[in-house]
């Protein structure tokens, strides 16, 4: 062999390993797997709250379905409310615009809710996050539930207000 060449290694002699970064690699794997050891129990711990999520939610639409004293408009907008997310709002525009009616038409709807606070209509709220009205007569003589109370639902689910007691945040609009 001349100087200065290399000797051509045979077909079935193995490439020779670095023994260090293999190691290296294997910790790394080893302590990114380690480190991220939680996240399957966060996976299963979500999983098992949407299973319990839908479970409840199907109960409500079924108790929807089943009222008689509910016009079909009052049901469609009922239906739409069970799908808003916990600690989150909507508007009464996002939900006229989906349900093809006008504001008014389903806040009138939110009035005539027989099953508050279960059915939440406390999640609704006016498009500049005003609270608005909320649940059949205006209140008048321990009639009908105060804007303070809505407040008070809404702080309990995790809703933020600003200095003026409006809504903080980007208004839920993902209906299916």
């Amino acid at each position: 062999m001349a100087v200065g060449q290399k000797r051509k290694r045979p077909a079935s002699d193995p490439a020779p390993t670095a023994a260090k970064p293999a190691s290296k690699i294997t910790k790394t794997i080893t302590n990114t797997i380690i480190a991220n050891s939680h996240l399957k129990d966060l996976k299963e711990e979500k999983e098992k709250e949407k299973l319990e999520h839908t479970a409840e939610q199907q109960q409500l639409l079924d108790l929807i379905a089943s009222s008689p004293t509910s016009t079909p408009f009052d049901k469609r907008v009922l239906s739409l409310l069970c799908q808003i997310p916990r600690g989150r709002v909507s508007t009464y525009s996002i939900l006229s615009a989906r349900l093809g009616s006008s504001p008014r038409a389903v806040g009138g709807a939110l009035r005539r809710n027989p099953f508050a606070p279960r059915v939440p209509c406390h999640r609704v709220v006016a498009a500049g996050g005003g609270l608005g009205g909320f649940k059949g007569a205006w209140p008048r003589d321990g009639v009908g539930i105060t804007l303070d109370e809505k407040k008070k639902l809404l702080r309990g689910e995790g809703v933020r207000f600003d200095a003026k007691g409006r809504v903080l945040g980007t208004p839920w609009g993902e209906f299916v």
